[in-house]
């Protein structure tokens, strides 16, 4: 399997064109592949979360709990399907045309670049001043929850360990390999709009090297493929059963007094009882 394509420059000179398009089929086949490999192990795992008594000493000790609580804000709700509508018009306007699929989509790749990089511009902004910058981060700090959700997948409920503030562990990796991608994709593609027509950049070819416009295309495929298999395990995770309630919590902004203390940690992540959340601690949000 090619990995890069090679081309010739006016002088003669090998250099790199893109990516090769054998990496955006091995993306999706290895999408595919860890789905049926996740449903497969899903069906023995034994989905952990608080038991049922412990829930219930919970609820009866803090009865102050509201009935619904806040999860996310309507300006984060926002900032989240705009930025989803975003990178799904990227991904199928960048491999729609690999298998066949002919239409001007020059024009809507870049209309969509440049609506994510204002969302992401905004979200950076919105979670620095208005939110807990810091909870959606990892660091050393969560190796002690790492290792008490590896010992309760493995069915040592009896080994004590902190569970998860606003955000589970998984939420957070997930965020940082987005973020990784997201910020590669954002500024290669940045660069490659003086390679096209704009009523914002005026066109100009010759502002960076051959050689430098090859590495550009190939490192905005790196991440474009990545984000093929980041979007495949986005989907499947938020339809999965036990997860709906995460993704009704994106649509409606709420959860449920017990599905906050079944799957979160009340000092680590503090509900008010007016229904508010306030940012607690270095997890809370």
């Amino acid at each position: 399997m090619d990995f890069v394509s090679w081309g010739r420059s006016p002088w003669g000179d090998n250099v790199l064109i893109r990516i090769s398009w054998d990496l955006f089929w091995a993306a999706l086949v290895g999408g595919v592949l860890f789905l049926l490999a996740h449903g497969g192990y899903m069906l023995f795992s034994p989905h952990r979360k608080r038991p049922a008594n412990e829930v219930d000493r919970l609820e009866a000790e803090r009865r102050g709990l509201p009935d619904q609580i806040a999860r996310h804000s309507f300006v984060a709700r926002v900032f989240h399907w705009v930025m989803a509508a975003a990178m799904l018009v990227l991904v199928f306007t960048s491999f729609l045309p690999v298998i066949g699929i002919k239409f001007a989509w020059v024009y809507w790749h870049w209309v969509a670049g440049v609506l994510l990089t204002a969302s992401i511009m905004f979200h950076i902004v919105h979670a620095t001043v208005f939110l807990d910058f810091w909870s959606i981060w990892v660091g050393p700090k969560d190796i002690p929850e790492m290792k008490s959700e590896i010992m309760r997948e493995l069915g040592r409920e009896d080994i004590p360990g902190p569970r998860p503030g606003k955000y589970p562990l998984g939420n957070r990796l997930y965020h940082l390999v987005v973020m990784v991608a997201g910020l590669a994709v954002i500024a290669t593609g940045l660069l490659m709009m003086y390679r096209v027509r704009t009523p914002l950049l005026e066109r100009n070819p010759y502002v960076m090297s051959d050689p430098a416009w090859g590495f550009t295309y190939v490192l905005h495929g790196v991440a474009g493929v990545g984000f093929v298999g980041l979007i495949i395990a986005h989907i499947y995770f938020a339809l999965r059963p036990e997860k709906l309630w995460i993704t009704k919590a994106m649509v409606f902004g709420t959860i449920t007094r017990r599905q906050y203390l079944e799957y979160h940690d009340p000092d680590r992540w503090r509900a008010e009882p007016s229904g508010t959340t306030q940012p607690t601690g270095p997890h809370a949000a």
